[in-house]
């Protein structure tokens, strides 16, 4: 006997991969995975044998096979992605079992129940390469790096990938603001505060904001002023397995929350003005930050003090330099966001900064 209980036809429809094919009689073990599934952000379709209708076996991104339908799996066509699941920790026979069947992996309920959840959500999210992330900071209060952060973030929509902005800076004033969308709906940071473990990442972008074709990430005006490491590590890893670009703009003060963004940046944006106080301030921050980042590069900020241009500002600081950022007219609430005129010298660095950055990455 075998009958179909649902399928994710949307999510395919999308071009997501979709849920797990799930196999099983035993009532409480298909309770417990579809309980998974849901933690997952994944509908599965579920069969109580090898299901009848051609390629279901062979097509699922995943296939949860009960200990209890074993038997009745033994002839199926062999592949890849077959996992045998069950709870009696003393069985060793389930071993024997999964080799008759050809599963890849046994798993054992409840040991095992946050593999099988990043596992289920990996093939419902069709993991592939993640996001080219890039964090910026600045080099002293004031330093621009908001605004530039945002400029990339803008710059990098309007290219045509899927970009989301992270605000990282509680005390910074928020980034929904300096976009022209305080007001906007979705979720901002104290929403996150207790999440643990494995966030979706789909279910996290559709939950934010959407300002200028970019996904943001921001705070909101209440007291919360942080949150945990544990929260702030869950949701950037949901972002990055998205693919495309996040842009993280950071605080100088690297706490446990920050070193946690920082450790998932591949590049760093060191935003500096061409002034000695702001220099040594800069060589403090850059300190703290490179014992966690391991690439990280100056963007110089005019007008220039006597004696310093931006690759002496680099040489001082003994960091690579990435090149100077142009001034751009200040915006009022509500108009085009930092980079949004795309002919504007700021969006002119922006661009040449991700065709680089592309590159170097090896295409995104």
């Amino acid at each position: 006997m075998a009958g179909a209980i649902t399928h994710d036809h949307a999510a395919a429809a999308q071009g997501r991969q979709g849920g797990p094919l799930i196999v099983t009689e035993d009532v409480e073990l298909l309770d417990d995975l579809l309980r998974l599934c849901a933690a997952a952000g994944a509908r599965p379709e579920v069969h109580h044998a090898v299901p009848e209708g051609r390629g279901t076996w062979e097509a699922a991104p995943l296939v949860l096979v009960g200990d209890d339908a074993a038997r009745r799996v033994r002839g199926a066509a062999r592949r890849r992605g077959v996992v045998l699941v069950g709870r009696d920790q003393d069985d060793s026979g389930v071993w024997r079992r999964a080799v008759e069947i050809g599963a890849d992996h046994v798993l054992l309920l409840p040991d095992g129940e946050q593999w099988l959840v990043d596992r289920i959500a990996d093939v419902a999210e069709g993991v592939g390469r993640p996001a080219l992330t890039v964090g910026v900071i600045g080099g002293r209060g004031g330093a621009g790096a908001s605004t530039l952060a945002c400029a990339l973030a803008v710059t990098s929509a309007r290219q045509g990938r899927r970009t989301l902005l992270v605000d990282a800076d509680p005390l910074g004033g928020g980034l929904d603001v300096l976009l022209g969308g305080e007001t906007a709906e979705g979720l901002r940071w104290p929403a996150f505060a207790a999440s643990r473990g494995r966030v979706g990442g789909g279910a996290l972008e559709e939950s934010l904001p959407e300002l200028h074709a970019l996904r943001v990430l921001s705070w909101d005006r209440g007291d919360a002023v942080a949150v945990p490491p544990q929260a702030v590590r869950a949701v950037l890893a949901a972002a990055r397995r998205r693919g495309g670009a996040v842009v993280v703009d950071l605080p100088r003060r690297v706490d446990e929350g920050a070193a946690e963004a920082l450790a998932q940046v591949d590049l760093g944006v060191l935003v500096v003005p061409a002034e000695l106080r702001a220099i040594a301030a800069a060589a403090r921050v850059a300190s703290a930050a490179g014992m966690v980042l391991g690439d990280l590069r100056v963007a110089v900020r005019g007008p220039y003090a006597p004696g310093l241009d931006d690759r002496e500002v680099a040489r001082l600081l003994g960091l690579p330099l990435l090149g100077e950022v142009p001034a751009e007219p200040p915006v009022s609430d509500g108009g085009v966001p930092p980079g949004g005129a795309a002919r504007g010298p700021l969006a002119r660095f922006c661009t040449v900064f991700w065709d680089r950055a592309l590159v170097e990455a090896g295409g995104v």
